[in-house]
């Protein structure tokens, strides 16, 4: 870590951790996380007194399976690559089945923060994780950063986090009457509702998914140096 970060990171854990404020470093990267609680606070006195002006990004995050890995497999089998041989995540083949195990322990849903200070040319990731995984809610920081307000309603409409304060917090990529939160990891692949036009209605309509939940990922081997096997080649070499 550089000497300027670690400074930076000096002066965060002064700041903050008396309010519960945790600092990391990661790839030349500082991180901040704070409670839910201290959100507000932490959010005006990183603009007010420690230069972080502008608010690039936010985004939600969904721990449910953080390490779960379907990609298990470095070679292709008949039924296709791991993804489709381990059902090791949720949604991917049916609307209902749980998943097989729950790799995260902790708080299942967190708003991440990337605030730039211009003046001192610095970037900070700020992590927030929410206390209730049923309704995932934090604070809104629109009155701190104005350009939260859209990042917001994006968190909101992909993962169903709640923003309590938010000016008009509403759905902003999805359509009207959309169901669920395609980001979230138990959202099915293939969704919940699908549409159509409807000629005898003379508009399109909406209705529960028809297609059946497959494999999405085909079994795709291409001859060359990567898929010959060692014993191909000591039979090569013989002959």
């Amino acid at each position: 870590m550089s000497e300027r970060l670690e400074k930076l990171a000096a002066r965060l854990t002064e700041r903050f951790k008396a309010a519960g404020g945790k600092v990391d470093s990661a790839f030349g990267e500082l991180t901040l996380t704070v409670p839910a609680a201290a959100l507000s606070d932490t959010a005006t006195a990183l603009r007010d007194h420690l230069g972080f002006e502008m608010l690039i990004d936010l985004c939600g995050v969904d721990y449910q399976e953080y390490g779960v890995a379907e990609w298990s497999t470095d070679e292709s089998s008949n039924q296709g690559f791991s993804r489709g041989v381990e059902k090791a995540t949720f949604g991917r083949f049916t609307f209902d089945e749980a998943p097989s195990r729950k790799a995260h322990e902790g708080p299942r849903f967190a708003v991440v923060y990337h605030l730039l200070s211009i003046s001192a040319n610095q970037r900070l990731r700020m992590k927030v994780f929410c206390d209730d995984e049923e309704f995932p809610v934090v604070s809104t920081v629109t009155d701190v950063w104005t350009s939260a307000d859209w990042y917001e309603r994006e968190a909101f409409d992909l993962f169903g986090i709640m923003f309590e304060g938010h000016p008009d917090l509403r759905r902003i990529l999805t359509d009207y009457g959309f169901v669920g939160h395609p980001f979230r990891k138990d959202f099915p692949l293939v969704g919940h509702v699908e549409m159509r036009y409807d000629p005898e209605q003379a508009r399109v309509v909406y209705q529960p998914v028809t297609i059946e939940p497959r494999v999405l990922v085909p079994k795709v081997i291409r001859h060359d140096h990567r898929y010959v096997h060692e014993s191909a080649q000591e039979k090569s070499a013989d002959a």
